[in-house]
């Protein structure tokens, strides 16, 4: 249940190593739930990860919305490019991890959860620390099982292994 930090370059299999994590855990009947942080402004982001009550902002969903945090509820959440997350998102989310409840944009109440948080970036969040673009408890927050991908031409040797695999892949279809 403890917190996990996949760094490694694009395209390094970060998320197929998150939904391995989730798939060989005691999670595992439960969802999978994965998000890009880098790729949502910060206004829906909020929306995205904590959902929303009725009537919370314009053009909200009649009923409201429940959350990416919510959804994932017993099992995984994977935070993909945590490192592009605005400072004041990535609070929000470092109460999530110590307090393991939510609140609903526009909502006065809380939801307590249970989730396991899988995070994931290309950038040096050390590095964001030192820079404060990065907050530095959320990242020992995140970093409780830190795990490096190598890129593929630091890993020659699995080349074949994947060649197979995608061979296999390609021929069933």
């Amino acid at each position: 249940d403890t917190s996990i930090l996949i760094t490694g370059e694009s395209g390094t299999g970060k998320e197929l190593i998150a939904q391995a994590v989730h798939v060989h855990s005691n999670r595992r009947d439960k969802r999978f739930i994965a998000i890009n942080c880098g790729g949502l402004p910060e206004s829906i982001l909020e929306s995205e990860l904590f959902g929303y009550e009725e009537g919370a902002f314009t053009g909200s969903r009649k009923g409201g919305k429940k959350g990416k945090f919510e959804l994932a509820n017993g099992g995984t959440i994977f935070l993909d490019e945590i490192g592009d997350m605005p400072i004041a998102m990535q609070a929000k989310i470092l109460r999530v991890l110590q307090e393991q409840e939510i609140e609903k944009l526009g909502s006065e109440k809380t939801i307590p959860i249970s989730v396991r948080v899988i995070a994931a970036t290309n950038q040096n969040l050390s590095e964001g620390v030192a820079n404060k673009t990065f907050r530095e408890d959320l990242y020992y927050r995140l970093n409780v099982i830190p795990l490096r991908l190598p890129p593929l031409r630091e890993r020659i040797e699995d080349v074949p292994l994947l060649a197979r695999y995608f061979l296999k892949e390609l021929n069933q279809r």
